[in-house]
């Protein structure tokens, strides 16, 4: 009886501790101050794990080349500002986010085809990841995944040329519908 006691007394120290930690704006979460290695660590584990198995009975399609291309517009306009491109660098706004966003054409290879659709479709809370679905179909998050896949094999030159012709991709397809 006196163990359970002593436990009791121990959890409710720990949970006064915690709401003194909240309560008091001692955790600094200015956007310029990373967060200590333990939350970053943290955070990542919960992240992934969360990613897989939310995207674990996604339905792949087969990700053509057509598609990357359709996507690669979209990238350069939306998603490079943050994570950067072969040959170029985070924008302002990438650079001064934390946690940092990923270098794609390093980090894409880390996750599934499912699970960059799972993140693009659905965002990351409090990473700055928007979700893109309220804005964008599931066949334009799909193409941005399969242009995505292919960051890590692209040289700034490829990356270049193939964002020039995604954003004509993009630019002909508004045009036809604001025709319709």
């Amino acid at each position: 009886m006196k163990a359970l006691g002593t436990l009791f007394i121990a959890v409710l120290l720990a949970v006064v501790a915690a709401l003194v930690f909240i309560y008091s704006g001692g955790y600094n979460v200015a956007a310029n101050v990373p967060h200590a290695a333990a939350t970053q660590t943290l955070l990542g584990i919960v992240m992934k794990n969360s990613v897989r198995a939310h995207a674990r009975d996604i339905a792949v399609p087969e990700l053509s080349p057509q598609m990357a291309r359709a996507g690669a517009g979209h990238f350069r306009e939306h998603c490079a500002q943050c994570h950067g491109a072969p040959g170029v660098k985070r924008s302002d706004i990438g650079q001064g986010m934390t946690p940092e966003p990923p270098d794609l054409a390093k980090k894409a290879q880390d996750w599934s085809s499912g699970e960059l659709f799972w993140i693009v479709r659905n965002g990351i809370k409090m990473t700055g990841m928007p979700a893109w679905s309220p804005s964008h179909s599931d066949e334009e998050i799909w193409q941005t995944v399969a242009f995505v896949v292919r960051l890590p094999r692209m040289s700034a030159s490829e990356y270049q040329d193939m964002a020039a012709l995604g954003l004509a991709h993009e630019d002909e397809h508004e045009r036809h519908d604001h025709d319709h």
